[in-house]
């Protein structure tokens, strides 16, 4: 196939590519690293995928100065990574670990002398262990010590990073990791996995105030948001896809930017979120203190139906069974992932966000867009991963119209630069526009990556 047109942005837009700590470091016992939650999980029989894990991964702690190169070659702006709690800080708390400090200087150092805009997100999943082992995100303990996580990295790292980013997806953390049980620690919990909703945001406040104390230049979150679809034109439908907004996008949006918790959170949790005692006086100002941009992962939209409670007993019921189910996005390609491709819902989610809060909304980032396809080692050595360039160039222009419409978009990062561990589902799906050969780490720049490099060059 022909390589698709490419969209036009605005000069000075961010062109980026991003990773995260767990799904490319490895070396998880190496230089005083100490066990995360995700160490933990992926050890569990049956948790991940053929019982992989993080502890090798990419090697990028020992190689990256290869994958810089790769990120100068590509020609991006800025490179979104995250920084591992567990390097900085083994226990959760007490003194800095010097050899994981000194990793992030070497790091962000290169990326400088590459010309490349580091741009680190403090949190994507990878809770210290011992935090977990005293109740995790559950108890408030977590947030407070976030925030002096959050202190250390900015007073290193403050100098030389102009762009950080506190938490990655706390729906998944709250959700996954304590309601669905799919995603470390592997709960699955009623109000606690509320408790723990609420703390993560907590944590955010708490590193947003710290990352001000130390002068950093933008500070921001990154959430992945739904765009949820009624399966019918049904009442009951319509409904589901309340709840089903309010737990995967306004329990987030309403604290940050409204400075309110959802109107429709009773509705959605009934008898699991009567008990509020996990709310303080303050927490809502806390959380919602003015951010300089707002993080948005896009990768397909969500088609909700009606449904009853899967658990009847509301003691056994977890935070994730708010009678809705998805279902089948009918007449469009999956990924890999079996995620619909429709990219002009990515235009309605950004402009529905825009129209929602409106000013109250700051400038825009995309800190994620990619896909997972089925990717081929050719005879000729390469991936001509034409799927993966469509998406792409789809969702860019889907991008490119929301801007159009109004919404102040920034920057795009493509999800991912390398193919990485992709959580639960181990190394069995591919996001990268790098690949990863995980028996002798050879990287393969696939054909997407070359189509965002001429993207790229054509801003220039």
């Amino acid at each position: 196939m022909n390589s698709p047109a490419f969209p036009a942005f605005p000069e000075g837009f961010v062109f980026g590519a991003a990773t995260a700590a767990y799904q490319i470091e490895g070396a998880a016992a190496e230089d005083g690293r100490g066990p995360s939650v995700w160490d933990t999980y992926s050890r569990l029989p049956g948790r991940t995928a053929h019982g992989h894990t993080g502890d090798v991964a990419c090697d990028h702690y020992h190689r990256y100065p290869e994958d810089i190169a790769l990120l100068k070659d590509l020609g991006v702006t800025s490179y979104r990574f995250s920084i591992a709690w567990p390097r900085i800080r083994p226990q959760g708390s007490g003194p800095a670990n010097p050899a994981g400090l000194g990793f992030y200087d070497r790091l962000v150092d290169e990326l400088l002398a590459a010309g490349i805009e580091p741009a680190a997100t403090l949190y994507h999943w990878d809770l210290p262990q011992a935090l977990e082992d005293r109740g995790g995100w559950r108890v408030r303990e977590s947030a407070e010590l976030f925030g002096e996580y959050a202190g250390i990295m900015a007073r290193r790292l403050g100098d030389r990073v102009p762009r950080w980013i506190t938490l990655n997806e706390p729906w998944c953390s709250a959700f996954l990791g304590y309601a669905v049980g799919r995603h470390a620690p592997g709960a699955r919990e009623g109000t606690p996995a509320l408790a723990a909703a609420h703390h993560l945001l907590v944590g955010h406040g708490h590193a947003v105030s710290a990352l001000r104390a130390e002068g950093v230049r933008e500070v921001g979150i990154t959430l992945n948001p739904d765009w949820n679809v009624a399966a019918t034109g049904s009442d009951a439908d319509r409904a589901a896809v309340v709840r089903a907004d309010t737990q995967h996008n306004l329990v987030w949006t309403d604290p940050l930017f409204a400075g309110v918790y959802p109107a429709t959170e009773h509705e959605t949790w009934q008898e699991l979120i009567e008990n509020q005692d996990f709310r303080r006086e303050g927490d809502l100002d806390l959380i919602s203190q003015p951010l300089d941009f707002v993080g948005v992962n896009y990768y397909r939209p969500t088609v909700v139906a009606d449904a009853p409670y899967r658990e009847a007993d509301p003691a056994l019921r977890t935070a994730s069974d708010n009678r809705y189910r998805e279902v089948e996005y009918p007449g469009v390609r999956h990924t890999a992932m079996g995620w619909p491709v429709v990219p002009g819902t990515f235009t309605q989610l950004l402009v529905a966000m825009r129209q929602r809060y409106g000013d109250r909304l700051p400038p825009v980032h995309i800190t994620e867009n990619g896909s997972a396809e089925h990717d081929v080692l050719s005879p000729d050595g390469q991936v001509h991963d034409a799927s993966r360039v469509q998406y792409l160039a789809d969702h860019l222009a889907a991008l490119r119209a929301a801007m159009d419409e109004g919404v102040d978009v920034r920057g795009y990062y493509v999800w991912s630069l390398l193919d990485n561990f992709e959580w639960a589902l181990g190394y069995d799906k591919r996001f990268g526009i790098v690949r990863v050969d995980f028996e002798t780490q050879a990287r393969t720049p696939k054909a997407s990556y070359h189509w965002y490099r001429e993207l790229i060059a054509a801003h220039r």
